[in-house]
């Protein structure tokens, strides 16, 4: 049997609440599975390291955050 260990996500911008703090906008990109033979991660087929924003001069580099998925109540 597969879990969900973590949701694999990664920062494509900033938005404003109506109270006006700022917030960023994360995108999940997959996920870290727990398998029957170990740890594996899926990727998203659409997504594209490519397009994320860049964050410093000669960074090349795609920060992915590993959270605990939104579902892990009902794991």
């Amino acid at each position: 049997m597969n879990k969900k260990l973590y949701d694999l996500c990664v920062k494509t911008g900033e938005y404003q609440t109506a109270d006006g703090q700022t917030q960023p906008f994360m995108l999940n990109v997959g996920a870290v599975m727990q398998g029957d033979k170990g740890s594996y991660i899926l990727i998203r087929r659409t997504f594209n390291p490519a397009g994320v924003p860049v964050i410093g001069k000669n960074c090349d580099s795609v920060m992915i955050e590993l959270s605990q998925p939104k579902n892990a109540a009902k794991n």
